[in-house]
């Protein structure tokens, strides 16, 4: 009776010593987290709560309720906040959500030989709640001395389904024109499986494979040819700075017979409000390209691009 008559007596006492320990949290501490609270980063309401709870022992159950609330304040907005834009994706008409950049570049030289070089470019993107359209149109010419030495034309539209964050299907379809290359037209049909290797504001790298159907028409007496292929694709984003970006875009197609290969290398800048400058270099490679014709075909470009 007398060990238990004591162990009342101290759990009594330990728990009187707690009450007087505990204090209100003075106005400015109370003042300083909630302005920390306020300018919702983690690193500065983590570091001003560290401070306040070392000054402050007997106000840390207080300090503690605090955070407790911004936190799930925080979590509501965010749940929210999700939920509105996925309300938005779901109900967007067909003509919504689109957005895009129409690129314009040239060049003009004199000298031992005139060369004029024109190029125009256009990218449209529409990202809904489970579908992203891609549709891109290009077009290069150029000529030395009015002798036409570059003409080139790509349409394509890249339809996806977001199985996942990660992961998504695609379908493609795509039209091309090149008379140094010796096709005067060639389709393109394909379909595949994707992944997103890394999404970050910064960094973006992305792979993608499937089957492709191509049929082409040659220029001369090679005729038209209808192949299966191989498709394999590779995009890149990187923006090391706010204002600077790096991209590189691959495509290679494998035959039984042939085999061809794109790839695009692009640095730009945002110069001021939607206009950026941007500087590319195309290389595209026919490993069976028409007798007489290069393998090897290349454009290095100078453009202003316009986003919207």
């Amino acid at each position: 009776m007398r060990v238990s008559a004591a162990l009342a007596c101290g759990t009594a006492l330990i728990a009187s010593v707690g009450r007087a320990i505990a204090a209100p949290l003075p106005d400015p501490v109370r003042a300083m987290i909630e302005t920390a609270i306020a300018s919702d980063e983690p690193a500065t309401i983590a570091a001003v709560v560290s401070v306040a709870k070392k000054a402050n022992p007997g106000s840390v159950e207080e300090i503690d309720a605090m955070v407790a609330d911004h936190d799930r304040a925080l979590a509501e907005a965010t749940a929210r906040k999700a939920q509105e834009q996925r309300d938005r994706l779901a109900s967007a008409g067909l003509l919504e959500l689109w957005t895009g950049q129409v690129e314009l570049g040239g060049s003009w030289s004199t000298g031992n030989t005139r060369t004029l070089g024109l190029y125009g470019g256009a990218k449209l993107k529409r990202s809904g709640l489970d579908w992203q359209h891609d549709l891109t149109a290009r077009i290069d010419y150029q000529e030395t001395d009015k002798v036409a030495t570059t003409e080139r034309a790509v349409v394509a539209w890249q339809p996806r389904y977001k199985i996942s964050r990660s992961y998504y299907a695609f379908g493609l379809t795509q039209y091309e024109h090149d008379r140094f290359l010796g096709y005067r037209h060639r389709l393109t049909a394909g379909a595949g499986l994707g992944v997103v290797l890394s999404d970050s504001t910064r960094f973006r790298l992305e792979v993608d494979v499937g089957p492709a159907f191509r049929f082409t028409s040659f220029y001369g007496p090679e005729g038209d040819e209808k192949r299966l292929a191989g498709r394999g694709g590779l995009n890149m984003r990187w923006t090391p700075i706010p204002r600077l970006t790096l991209a590189q875009e691959v495509a290679l197609y494998v035959e039984k017979d042939n085999s061809t290969a794109t790839s695009t290398t692009s640095i730009e800048t945002l110069l001021f409000g939607p206009l950026k400058g941007r500087l590319s270099y195309n290389v595209q490679y026919e490993r069976d390209a028409p007798e007489g014709q290069k393998r090897t075909d290349t454009v290095s470009r100078a453009s202003l691009v316009y986003a919207f």
